[in-house]
């Protein structure tokens, strides 16, 4: 595989802490025998002029330290190590063969400086810039033509876990692509993982799928989420344009405390990156499962809107119990599934029992085995 990757968007997880915009944080460990890939040369970011006190801008010294770490590609690979503090840095790349990894009490943030942000192409499935026309602002960790990096925009295979997450956007976001770029991309967000994330968002949602989605997204699975004065807890977004499918999704053991919407799914998310997208494009959206939910001081147990002529369907409700104190607690439109176990009680196109052998609703799979606590990291093979 050889493509460019957008990453700060879409690699591990962003956070938002109050010296910087973004910062970077997480735990990998679906694949424990790849993610501790032995590496025979290891370097710490300090050898390279490094200072973790959130302050002095580090660019130079991670640039410095990939360009040094290069020369391992072929010796099988190196190890650049981050220990405890505050790293403030512009944009960098990742090579192949790398493993970045941070200290428990590491964290990297993003300079607030634009000039510290290189402009370079969009992606493929995007056509253009998200917010404006034509090139974008490369992330804070990039890549070009890296080999099995964990991302999570038209990627397979990921895990998200063990991470503390505050942003003024999304706390996690899966996408695939906007609308006719993403449709002749062609590339999915499958088979997905996310546990045991702990996450606030004042804007956004905690867990987000799509909108850009036109590639699809199948086979994700959430665990162990405890969300906190946030705007959204879950919410799904798609828009007729988009065409591609969000299914196979399986939300479970999550915790909300003061958010204003448990659950939400928005039919008619706004922008298109031009005007040749196909307005009969629609997305399918079908197989979603949520499952042992609670929330204190909920405002909406949710707001569920489909699109018309194209219901989003097996939308399936289970244990969920929120304190809501809004009345009515839900509002659904060109939205069908069923439920059980839910206060308050759920939308009316959602009051269907799901008979025993029915495999209307998606179930979960076992997740891959906890890895070892401590320590952070990225690996490229």
């Amino acid at each position: 595989m050889k493509r460019s990757v957008t990453l700060l968007e879409v690699l591990l997880v962003l956070a938002f802490i109050s010296e910087a915009p973004w910062a970077i944080s997480g735990s990998l460990g679906c694949k424990p025998s790849r993610s501790r890939a032995f590496r025979p040369h290891s370097v710490r970011i300090t050898e390279f002029g490094a200072v973790g006190d959130g302050i002095t801008l580090n660019t130079n010294a991670f640039q410095n330290a990939i360009f040094y770490l290069r020369s391992f590609a072929n010796k099988g690979g190196a190890q650049l190590f981050v220990p405890a503090g505050k790293w403030l840095t512009g944009s960098f790349n990742l090579i192949s063969h790398l493993t970045l990894m941070l200290d428990k009490e590491a964290v990297i943030l993003g300079s607030m400086d634009s000039g510290d942000w290189p402009v370079v192409d969009p992606l493929p499935s995007y056509g253009r810039g998200r917010e404006l026309p034509g090139r974008r602002h490369q992330s804070l960790i990039y890549g070009d033509n890296l080999t099995d990096v964990i991302i999570t925009d038209s990627s397979d295979d990921v895990c998200i876990e063990d991470c503390y997450i505050s942003t003024g956007d999304d706390v996690i976001a899966i996408k695939s692509g906007w609308d006719e770029y993403g449709i002749s991309y062609g590339r999915p967000s499958t088979n997905i993982f996310i546990r045991r994330v702990t996450g606030e968002t004042t804007s956004s949602s905690g867990i987000a799928l799509g909108s850009e989605m036109s590639g699809g997204i199948s086979e994700v699975h959430v665990e162990g989420i405890q969300l906190f004065n946030s705007k959204n807890g879950i919410r799904v977004k798609t828009s007729p344009g988009r065409g591609g499918y969000i299914r196979n999704v399986y939300i479970s053991d999550v915790t909300m405390t003061d958010v204003e919407v448990a659950i939400k799914f928005t039919g008619q998310y706004g922008q298109h990156p031009d005007d040749n997208y196909d307005p009969n494009a629609l997305p399918i959206i079908k197989r979603i499962t949520f499952k042992d939910i609670t929330g204190k001081n909920i405002r909406f147990a949710g707001k569920l809107q489909g699109i018309e002529g194209d219901s989003f369907h097996n939308i399936c409700l289970s244990n969920i119990t929120l304190d809501v104190i809004s009345d009515p607690p839900w509002n659904c439109s060109y939205i069908r599934g069923y439920s059980r176990l839910v206060s308050p009680k759920s939308c009316e196109p959602l009051r269907k029992r799901l008979p025993k052998d029915s495999l209307a609703c998606y179930s979960s799979s076992p997740l891959p085995s906890k890895p070892s606590e401590g320590r952070r990291l990225v690996s490229t093979m």
